[in-house]
């Protein structure tokens, strides 16, 4: 029995506001548990932002993944929780060379998407393009310093990010709305979590493309290609280029 497009609706509101108070939530607990613990100079040490970054990460998949279901088997009665399944989260199978060839691809036209979005927004006397975006890492990061920043924004971010928004949330969604639908509010409540009027517009329009890439492929491994290109360049102009 097909359900009323209002229960359907409220299905996909919590679903998506659920993914962004996981996702956002561990990280302040987090943080708020580190500043209590740890002084001051620990904390802005790269090493200790990658493990509290790789750390939030792996908590939100697991409360996503693993703990969302139970609790939709006690609200709903059920006598077994959904089925944990790697196809559900874009993860079956092995890298191709056919994501491979799509993620150059794919950020080509992440780029040009999220360049278009960027000047229709500049017409908002409100948007700042070139507000600068506060990663956790110091400008003048150098030798080991830099290469643990690498590791946490060219590495870590994109695989577990992809698969919480293009595996869990997307993966959800799709099955029971229509997918431009689910791609338009999986790629909002990406760009949200950044908390930031141009970055989420740009990982907004990553996020439209690397969705469409879970489509034609059937997993997200193009789309987290997509994701670390995206992440190194920026990575490169920031923590490299500015310090040449």
């Amino acid at each position: 029995m097909k359900k009323p497009w209002w229960q359907v609706a409220l299905w996909v509101l919590a679903t998506a506001a659920w993914t962004f108070v996981v996702v956002v939530g561990v990280q302040f607990a987090l943080w708020a548990i580190l500043v209590k613990i740890l002084p001051n100079n620990i904390l802005t040490m790269p090493v200790t932002n990658m493990l509290f970054s790789a750390t939030g990460y792996v908590l939100a998949i697991l409360i996503l993944v693993l703990l969302t279901p139970r609790i939709v088997q006690l609200i709903k009665k059920q006598n077994k929780p959904e089925k944990f399944s790697r196809d559900k989260l874009g993860l079956g199978g092995l890298l191709t060379w056919t994501d491979i060839g799509l993620a150059p691809i794919g950020y080509i036209a992440s780029i040009a998407l999220a360049a278009g979005l960027t000047m229709l927004f500049s017409l908002m006397p409100w948007f700042n393009a070139s507000e600068a975006q506060e990663l956790g890492y110091s400008h003048y990061m150098m030798g080991i310093e830099r290469g643990v920043a690498f590791i946490a924004l060219v590495v870590i971010a994109p695989i577990a990010e992809e698969i919480v928004f293009r595996g869990w949330l997307y993966g959800k969604l799709r099955v029971n709305i229509p997918k431009w639908v689910a791609i338009l509010i999986t790629s909002l409540v990406f760009g949200a979590i950044h908390m930031q009027w141009n970055v989420g517009i740009t990982v907004f329009a990553m996020s439209v493309v690397n969705c469409i890439l879970r489509e034609i492929t059937g997993t997200i491994y193009a789309g987290t290609l997509v994701h670390m290109i995206n992440n190194g360049v920026a990575f490169y102009l920031v923590y490299v280029a500015m310090m040449a």
